[in-house]
């Protein structure tokens, strides 16, 4: 098991280590060439050893348990966070390995939380890197390795289902290979998209590069100190608003919709309660700031933007909520618990899960009222499996132990409770800034270092959903049987 889960691991970072052409062809073209050998040294060095561990199992027939690809996705995600500081670390951008890993963590995770202070002091090659690392987490490093590597002999599926958000986790096509290449070819083709209409928006090729990575990925790092609304712009807010929105969607809709079933989009019970929080939320707080605003469209403009980002954990800003009217930031308050759907780029909860709950509501009040009655969840108009509700108990559960350890050891080391306990949110459900002293114009480079290495643990258990870090981490999961 030992030799197949380095096999993997290796595998993966050498895959992360060849995406490092992008930046070292920016680096190229923006003439930041003192970049270029922290990336370079890293790769080339990933790819010695993944070539070593292939060439050598080559002949293998590797068997992979529910055992391994738990210990394989959790060890993969953790070597990612690491491999992926280095361009951040090697050249002094951020010269400390505390706040390097963790900036790292919380890009591959998608959380966009910082401890840059001046972002834009960074190099443009180095920015570039910070919102790339959104769109390889967002879907998902292990799922990019299937695709592309299926000749590593192992049981794609059993990994991906370790990675992949959401209570619900199946095939779109018979070979879970064909289904990783299908979500990444959509993937791609929106990011080219969404990149082509911010450069004529307004933005370079690089910046619009960069905020393509970090919408579509759902993360929220920017190459901009004040985010989006720097540019000032309404079409390139839109623009992110219209991508938030999509990557907090089931990216299995947009195979649905590319291969015509339209009637498992209309059905979908997971996208009609997703459109209708988004818009609920937007018609409330545009109604409660538009005094301040003193325009509908002005209210409507950063209200949209705000509901959208924090919904779909993406955490771009264009204001600062926390300045916001207390009914306002009440709307923003709940969203945090709620994330995106299950299957897309963001975190969170996720939207089916209190659709879940909310029909096993209805369920046990039926019962009260007809104790002989039979009553099932019915998802997307067909019966849902018992045994989902026992899982999302389960999550909620670990949801709730880990907010309030999160939130308490924060307090520990001197950060007051309500900061503590929104940046735990923030950090479990992957969103980015929170409340308190970790609003939206404040960053998390104050925090001491214990807190940070909580938080990034925290964002690496969010991304995974808890229990496949959780399960690495268990004493009982390391008995031998």
């Amino acid at each position: 098991m030992v030799f197949t889960v380095a096999k993997i691991i290796f595998a993966i970072l050498a895959i992360i280590g060849t995406t490092f052409l992008i930046p070292i062809g920016a680096a190229v073209l923006l003439g930041e060439y003192s970049e270029i050998p922290a990336f370079v040294v890293p790769m080339v060095a990933s790819w010695i050893f993944a070539t070593v561990f292939l060439l050598v199992g080559r002949k293998k027939k590797a068997v992979l348990s529910s055992r391994a690809a738990f210990v394989s996705v959790a060890l993969a995600w953790i070597a990612a966070c690491f491999f992926g500081l280095i361009p951040f670390y090697a050249n002094g951008g951020i010269p400390n390995l505390t706040d390097a890993f963790f900036e790292s963590a919380s890009g591959f995770t998608t959380t966009g939380a910082t401890i840059v202070t001046e972002v834009e002091s960074l190099s443009r090659t180095v920015n570039l890197w910070r919102c790339q690392t959104h769109w390889l987490g967002g879907m998902g490093i292990i799922a990019l390795t299937v695709a592309l590597l299926p000749l590593l002999g192992v049981g794609g599926f059993q990994l991906i289902k370790a990675e992949t958000t959401g209570p619900e986790k199946g095939k779109l096509t018979p070979k879970i290979t064909t289904t990783a290449k299908m979500l990444w070819f959509m993937y791609l083709g929106m990011t080219i998209v969404e990149t082509l209409l911010l450069k004529i928006a307004g933005m370079d090729w690089i910046d619009a590069l960069s905020h393509s990575f970090a919408t579509l990925g759902t993360g929220g790092f920017s190459t901009r100190n004040a985010s989006v609304g720097a540019f000032n712009s309404a079409a390139i807010e839109w623009i992110c608003f219209a991508f938030m929105f999509l990557g907090g969607v089931n990216f299995s809709l947009y195979y649905y919709l590319l291969t015509r079933k339209f009637s498992e989009i209309a059905e979908n019970s997971e996208l009609k309660l997703y459109v209708t929080i988004n818009v609920v939320a937007i018609a409330l707080i545009t109604l409660i700031e538009l005094p301040d605003y003193g325009s509908f469209s002005a209210s409507l403009r950063y209200s949209a933007f705000q509901t959208v980002s924090v919904l779909s954990t993406t955490g771009f800003a264009t204001a600062d909520y926390t300045a916001w009217r207390p009914a306002a930031q009440a709307v923003i308050f709940a969203l945090f618990f709620i994330g995106g759907s299950s299957g897309s780029t963001g975190g969170g909860i996720k939207v089916v899960r209190w659709l879940i709950l909310a029909k096993q509501l209805h369920n046990e009040i039926q019962k009260l009222l007809h104790p002989h009655g039979v009553f099932s969840i019915r998802l997307n108009k067909r019966a849902g499996r018992k045994d989902v509700v026992f899982s999302v108990a389960a999550f909620f559960f670990m949801y709730v132990i880990l907010l309030f350890v999160t939130t308490f050891f924060a307090c520990l080391f001197g950060l007051d409770l309500f900061s503590s306990f929104t940046g735990a949110m923030s950090m479990l459900g992957n969103v980015g800034p929170g409340f308190g002293a970790l609003g939206p114009s404040n960053n998390y480079n104050f925090l001491a270092a214990p807190i940070k290495w909580c938080y990034s643990f925290a964002m690496v258990a969010g991304r995974l959903e808890f229990f496949t870090l959780i399960i690495f981490f268990s004493p009982a999961y390391w008995k031998k049987h």
